[in-house]
């Protein structure tokens, strides 16, 4: 994955906010909008399971991919 994915911190509601370099893609809820969203933006291939399982390559903001709760 070249691109610079970037998942914030969770809102109160449990949203994170999700830019591919620096452009804003979406506001996921899981691991499974999460991986729709990157499908979105190009890098395909990746199911809510590879976002999980190479989670250092994504920069992770308050929280890694199991934490969807302020």
């Amino acid at each position: 994955m070249a691109a610079r994915v970037v998942v914030y911190p969770p809102s109160d509601t449990g949203a994170r906010r999700v830019t591919v370099d620096g452009q804003f893609i979406g506001t996921a809820f899981s691991l499974h909008d999460l991986a729709v969203f990157l499908e979105r933006a190009g890098l395909e291939g990746w199911d809510e399971l590879d976002v999980a399982a190479h989670a250092e390559l994504i920069e992770w903001r308050g929280g890694g991919p199991d934490v969807w709760k302020p």
